[in-house]
């Protein structure tokens, strides 16, 4: 499988059941062209083997021995000090350095945990990604971040106001598993703002098609590749993106701007010209 062809499966199914760990890997091959996706495979299932030997007794001693394999045993943390350094965004570079951010670590843990016979989700709470290891209609949830610790529904309240700023009431919606189409697109979408936030210009492009690939009736996503594409020297791309946003949005208040962004490309095209 290559990354564009699970995109479009992703983008035709919403539940599409694909291996997230190996669509991790094939998103990383966009940045490390020779990334060998079987050998990190090769290496999760490795792991898998070894933290079995941690998964006795009820639910959450199960949990609490995934995490003491991964976070103690294993070496995994959160990469607090470079958060936005883009490599906590590729799992290979996760596996690699023992290090990541909330989604990439959460990755991991859900695909040991998985291959370990313990199934795992991922819980997208406002500002911050979590896990939760299900059986039986009971859930446990954990922070792959902070070292695997528990939560209840408290602490995870608590997580969303310490990365939002504010207060915000959590509902059942926002503990549900996520699947997988909006785990990759959250990847993604973290990787857009790394890169928008490094004016890395050529990688956000690049990003953002991935994005566009994935959510092709976003307009939003497609008015943000013009721009950026425009912003990166490439004016003649921009205008299809700029020009499809503006047939299909509804009026709002970055029309004219959009709109002013388009004549600029189509002036500098035909400078070229």
């Amino acid at each position: 499988m290559n990354f564009d062809d699970a995109l479009e499966r992703l983008a035709a199914e919403e539940d599409a059941r694909c291996d997230l760990a190996e669509l991790a890997f094939l998103l990383a091959r966009d940045e490390y062209a020779d990334l060998d996706v079987d050998a990190y495979l090769c290496e999760l299932n490795g792991m898998a083997r070894e933290a079995r030997n941690y998964l006795g007794g009820d639910l959450e001693s199960r949990v609490k021995g995934l995490c003491r394999y991964l976070f103690h045993e294993m070496g995994f943390r959160g990469n607090a000090r470079e958060y936005y350094d883009p490599r906590n965004s590729y799992l290979n570079q996760v596996l690699d350095r023992r290090k990541g951010i909330p989604i990439t670590l959460s990755v991991v843990a859900m695909a040991v945990g998985r291959r370990a016979g313990l199934e795992i989700a991922g819980v997208g709470l406002p500002g911050h990604f979590v896990a939760k290891a299900v059986d039986n209609g009971t859930s446990v949830f954990f922070d792959p971040f902070h070292g695997g610790r528990l939560l209840t529904e408290v602490d995870c309240k608590n997580l969303v106001m310490q990365a939002t700023g504010k207060a915000t009431a959590l509902t059942p919606a926002h503990l549900v598993a996520l699947p997988v189409r909006l785990i990759v697109l959250r990847m993604l979408n973290n990787l857009k703002a790394i890169y928008l936030r490094q004016s890395d210009l050529l990688r956000a492009v690049r990003t953002m098609e991935r994005l566009c690939q994935l959510t092709p009736d976003d307009l939003v996503q497609r008015r943000d590749l013009g721009i950026t594409l425009l912003q990166a020297g490439r004016a003649s791309p921009a205008i299809d993106h700029l020009e499809a946003y503006l047939a299909a949005a509804p009026e709002g208040a970055d029309e004219q701007t959009v709109r002013k962004l388009l004549d600029k490309a189509i002036a500098e095209v035909g400078r070229w010209n």
